[in-house]
C-alpha cells in the first residue's frame, strides 16, 4: 500500500514544493507526495519551478496549499523542511511520525541556489523518508 508524506514548510512555495515532486518521482508507486505551508504564499517560486523543470521533474498543477487542506488525508509521515513549520506544526486528528530535516530557504537568490537545495532535498530528504517508512 503507498504511504502518504506532508512535507510542510511556511510558505508552501519553495523547499516544500520541490520536496513533494521529488518524492513523487523518486519514490513513485511507493510515497504519495504532499506539500502545505503554515502562512502559504500567492503562488509557488518561479526559480523553484525552473529548477525541477531543469531535471524534466512535472510542475503542472503546482500552487501553495494552507495545512487545511490536507488535514483530511491520510498522512504516514510528515515532514517540517523549516524551523518555523516545525514550531507551528499543527496537531493531527491521530498522531503522525515527524521528522525535522531543515534546508536553506533560496527566495530571493540567484538560479544556482534554487539548483542546490532542490539538490540537497534530493540527497538527503529522500534516503530519509525511505528509512523513516521502512521502504
Amino acid at each position: 500500500m503507498t504511504k502518504t508524506v506532508l512535507v510542510l514548510c511556511t510558505g508552501n512555495s519553495c523547499r516544500s514544493q520541490m520536496a513533494e515532486v521529488l518524492i513523487n518521482h523518486d519514490l513513485a508507486g511507493l510515497v504519495r507526495g504532499l506539500s502545505a505551508g503554515t502562512r502559504p504564499q500567492r503562488k509557488v517560486a518561479e526559480s523553484a519551478i525552473t529548477a525541477l523543470k531543469l531535471i524534466n521533474l512535472p510542475t503542472e498543477g503546482l500552487h501553495p496549499k494552507d495545512i487545511d487542506a490536507v488535514m483530511n488525508e491520510r498522512i504516514d509521515l510528515v515532514v517540517t523542511v523549516c524551523d518555523n513549520a516545525k514550531e507551528s506544526c499543527p496537531v493531527f486528528p491521530r498522531a503522525i511520525p515527524q521528522i525535522h530535516l531543515p534546508f536553506h530557504d533560496p527566495h530571493g537568490e540567484a538560479m544556482d541556489s534554487f539548483i542546490a537545495v532542490r539538490d540537497d532535498i534530493r540527497a538527503r530528504l529522500i534516503p530519509a523518508v525511505r528509512t523513516a517508512l521502512g521502504i
